[in-house]
């Protein structure tokens, strides 16, 4: 059997989300036919030599540990480690800077500028979300007037993203394995955000989303593409989750996980011998 390092913190407090509930049952259902050990993501560096696949998951927001997280990206590339994902993504794995990108290039996206030169990219509203590019699960973000954008938006370090408040139907994020879409899950509930039940993309849909995995081109892993649906009944992106997305597999039909489960055991396959 191969060997696996399974990076997750399994104690991280996410909101609304038990971590170690969703890992314990993908290493429970991975141990089947890897060799897996459980290593906090702070801690890769004494072990990641040892194993042939390094599985990058529920670790939490890498800016609570930024050096670190630097330090391990740098080692991949200079011990030529192996890692599921693959750090070739273009999204959330190098923070938020992909917003812009996408938002110059006329991707359906929430519009995003980190430069007050760029705010006529944004629509004119009583209310923007401003929030730092590395940041994640909603730290650090702040509901402001466009008079306070001049405050917030720092136009020489552009260290701070400002979007337009959307006020959205719900959310919905779709789920894929190597290129491939496996489940969608929605929020019917907009003020809970992960109270999740499964959803049935239309054609249109995943049009929507598979644009966006095309657009980051990893080469292995599991990609989460996370959407709201505006008042128009357009599909806008809030983010592509490219490094370790929370997958929400206890929420899914016994079936729908289980086939989860094996298209990620022949993707590590994909990835082990890359």
């Amino acid at each position: 059997m191969k060997t696996l390092l399974f990076v997750t913190d399994l104690y991280y407090e996410a909101k609304g989300r038990n971590y170690y509930e969703e890992d314990l049952f993908l290493t429970s259902k991975l141990r089947e036919d890897f060799q897996l050990v459980i290593c906090h993501p702070e801690d890769t560096e004494t072990f990641e030599k040892d194993f042939d696949l390094i599985v990058f998951r529920n670790a939490g927001p890498v800016a609570n540990f930024k050096d670190k997280y630097q330090a391990f990206r740098n080692r991949v590339v200079s011990d030529h480690l192996k890692t599921y994902n693959s750090f070739d993504g273009k999204a959330d794995m190098n923070g938020k800077e992909y917003l812009i990108e996408l938002t110059n290039a006329h991707f359906p996206v929430i519009p995003t500028i980190d430069t007050l030169d760029s705010l006529n990219k944004l629509p004119d509203v009583e209310t923007y979300i401003v929030k730092p590019k590395d940041g994640a699960d909603s730290i650090g973000m702040e509901f402001v007037t466009k008079d306070e954008l001049k405050e917030k938006v720092d136009s020489e370090s552009k260290n701070t993203l400002a979007q337009p408040f959307i006020d959205f139907e719900y959310e919905v994020s779709f789920y894929f394995v190597d290129h491939e879409f496996q489940y969608a899950l929605y929020a019917p509930d907009k003020e809970k955000r992960w109270e999740l039940k499964e959803y049935v993309p239309t054609e249109q849909d995943l049009t929507f989303a598979k644009r966006f995995i095309e657009w980051n081109n990893l080469d292995w892993g599991i990609q989460r593409v996370d959407a709201c649906r505006n008042e128009k009944g357009e599909l806008l992106l809030v983010e592509l989750e490219d490094l370790n997305p929370y997958l929400s597999l206890l929420e899914l039909s016994a079936e729908k996980r289980q086939n989860f489960v094996e298209t990620m055991k022949k993707s590590l396959q994909k990835a082990l011998q890359a």
